[in-house]
C-alpha cells in the first residue's frame, strides 16, 4: 500500500508568497497548508500531521528562526526549510542551528525548492516503510495457520474472513492459549490495511502509570524522565491496525480516555493539550469475564459496548474434539525441526492420553506438551512416559458446567463424561486397575465392564501398571 503524504506547511507573512507556493508545490501533486505567522504555524503542528515546513526567517511576531527552534524542541521529527531575501552566511549558519536541512535565498528557482521538498518527502515514505516493517506481523498470518477440522473452528475462520475486509472494531474473548492473538494477526492479515503497521500491546505487561504513554505518547517533562517528546503506539500505528491484548487489565481512566478515542480516534499525549486525530483500527482481547468485571465495576459498559461491534470468540480446546490431534502432529512437526529430531509420529497411546486430558491452557498448554515430549523422547514415536501425567494441570479445572457439542444426545454427552473422568481417574492411579477401582468405589469387575462398554483398552491384564490404552477414540 502506497505511503500517503501529509501536507506540506507553509509559513510566509507575505500573501502572495503563500499563494505562490501554494500553487508551484500545488502543480507537482503536493498538498499545501498556507500560514501566515509562526504561532499559527505551532497550533497546526499540534494538531495536524505535516511532512515538512516551509518557512520565511523574517515573520510577524515571532521569527522564523523562533519557529525552528521550538519545532526542534517539540516536533524534532519534521524537518524545515528556511527562506529568507537576506542571504548571508552568518544567516545560513543560523538557520541550520536552529534546525533547518536547508536554506534558500530569495529569488530562487522553482527546481531548487521542489528538490528539496522531494527529498523530505522520499524521507517520509522510508521513515513510514521501516515503521512498518518494525511493526509488522512476524511472517505474516495467515488463515491456513489456525488449525483446526472441528465444526466451531471452521465456523470461525468463515466469521474472520468476513470481518477482515470491513474495518469494524473486533472483540475477542475466550480462555488464555486459545488462540486470541492469532485471530487478531489473521484479521489483519486479510484487511486492506494489510501493508500498514500492526502494532500490539498487553495491557497486563505494562504498569499503569506507564500504559498510557506507551498508547497515547508523551510531551517532554510530562513527568519525571520524560526527557523528550515520544510518540504513542497509535501514531506509529496511523493507517494500519492495533490490537490491544488483555483489556480486562486497564484501569477505568484509562478506559475512559479510549473510549473517546474509538469516538473519534482523537487523543490527547500525556502532558500535552494538542489535540491529534489518527486512522486506525481497533481490535481488543481479554481473557477476563467481561460481564461479571463489568457487574464489579471493573470495566466500563459503555466500553465494552463500543468494543463489541464484532465479536469473536475462539473455542477451548477441550471443545475442539479431534484437533488436539491435528495440533499435535503440527507442533511435533515444528519441533523435529528446530530440534533436529526424526520422530515420525505420536503412538496411540499417547493419543489417547492426550485426548483424555481437559487442557486448562488450551493451545499454548498443549505446545508446551509436545516440545518436552519431543526433548524427552527416544524413540521414533512419542510414547506416553514422554508425556506428563498431567495430575497439576487437572487441579487447575475449573468449575465450569461441561460443554454439550450440538448435535450430540444426552447418552452420548453422559458417555463421554464418564470415559473422560475414568481415564483421568485411570491416569491419576497410573494405569492400576485395582487401586482405580478403589478411588471410583466400584470393584474392579465393575471397572472392567465400564472400560469394555466405553472401548477403553489397557496393553494387557497385569493391573500394576502403569499401563495406557492403545486406542479409544471412539465412544
Amino acid at each position: 500500500m502506497p505511503v500517503a503524504l501529509p501536507p506540506v506547511l507553509v509559513v510566509d507573512d507575505e500573501k502572495n508568497m503563500r499563494l505562490s507556493l501554494q500553487a508551484m508545490l500545488g502543480d507537482e501533486g503536493y498538498e499545501a497548508r498556507a500560514v501566515e505567522s509562526a504561532e499559527e504555524a505551532l497550533t497546526l503542528l499540534g494538531r495536524e500531521k505535516f511532512f515538512m515546513v516551509l518557512t520565511d526567517a523574517h515573520l510577524t511576531g515571532m521569527t522564523g528562526y523562533d519557529l525552528l527552534s521550538r519545532m526542534r524542541t517539540a516536533h524534532p521529527e519534521i524537518p524545515a526549510l528556511m527562506i529568507t531575501a537576506y542571504a548571508t552566511p552568518k544567516h545560513a549558519v543560523e538557520a541550520i542551528k536552529s534546525g533547518a536541512i536547508d536554506y534558500l535565498s530569495k529569488p530562487f528557482e522553482p527546481e531548487e525548492l521542489l528538490h528539496a521538498v522531494s527529498r523530505c518527502a522520499e524521507r517520509y515514505k522510508l521513515l513510514k516503510e521501516n515503521a512498518r516493517l518494525k511493526t509488522q506481523t512476524p511472517q505474516g498470518i495467515e488463515l491456513s495457520q489456525i488449525i483446526g477440522e472441528s465444526p466451531r473452528m471452521a465456523e470461525l475462520r468463515t466469521l474472520i474472513k468476513t470481518v477482515a475486509v470491513s474495518n469494524a472494531t473486533v472483540l475477542i474473548l475466550g480462555e488464555s492459549g486459545s488462540g486470541k492473538e492469532l485471530v487478531a494477526g489473521a484479521i489483519h492479515a486479510l484487511s486492506q490495511r494489510r501493508e500498514a503497521p500492526y502494532v500490539r500491546i498487553n495491557c497486563a505487561a505494562i504498569p499503569e502509570q506507564l500504559l498510557e504513554s506507551e498508547l497515547f505518547g508523551h510531551e517532554k517533562g510530562a513527568f519525571t524522565g520524560a526527557l523528550r517528546q515520544k510518540l504513542g503506539r497509535v501514531e506509529e500505528a496511523d493507517g494500519g491496525t492495533i490490537f490491544l491484548d488483555e483489556i480486562g487489565d486497564m484501569s477505568r481512566p484509562l478506559q475512559a480516555k479510549l473510549l473517546r478515542f474509538l469516538e473519534d480516534g482523537s487523543f490527547t499525549r500525556v502532558g500535552g493539550n494538542d489535540e491529534l486525530r489518527v486512522d486506525v483500527r481497533m481490535m481488543a482481547a481479554t481473557n477476563r469475564d467481561i460481564i461479571e468485571a463489568i457487574r464489579q465495576n471493573q470495566f466500563r459498559e459503555d466500553l465494552f459496548h463500543r468494543l463489541n461491534v464484532v465479536q469473536l470468540r475462539p473455542p477451548a480446546l477441550r471443545e475442539r474434539g479431534r484437533d488436539v490431534l491435528l495440533l499435535a502432529d503440527h507442533f511435533l512437526r515444528q519441533f523435529n525441526a528446530t530440534m533436529n529430531k526424526q520422530i515420525t509420529q505420536i503412538s496411540a497411546a499417547a493419543k489417547q492420553k492426550l485426548l483424555s486430558h481437559h487442557w486448562p491452557g488450551n493451545v499454548r498448554e498443549l505446545r508446551n506438551v509436545l516440545e518436552r515430549a519431543v526433548i524427552l523422547e527416544t524413540t521414533n514415536e512419542i510414547t506416553p512416559p514422554s508425556l506428563p501425567e498431567f495430575h497439576m494441570e487437572t487441579r487447575l479445572r475449573k468449575g465450569e458446567l461441561p460443554v454439550v457439542p450440538s448435535g450430540q444426545c444426552i447418552d452420548e454427552v453422559m458417555s463421554n463424561f464418564e470415559k473422560e473422568f475414568i481415564l483421568n481417574t485411570l491416569a491419576q492411579n497410573r494405569y492400576n486397575l485395582n487401586r482405580t477401582a478403589e478411588q471410583l468405589k466400584i470393584s474392579r469387575h465393575a471397572l472392567r465392564y465400564r472400560m469394555t462398554r466405553l472401548n477403553i483398552q489397557t496393553d494387557s491384564e497385569d493391573d500394576q501398571g502403569p499401563h495406557l490404552s492403545k486406542e479409544t477414540t471412539q465412544c
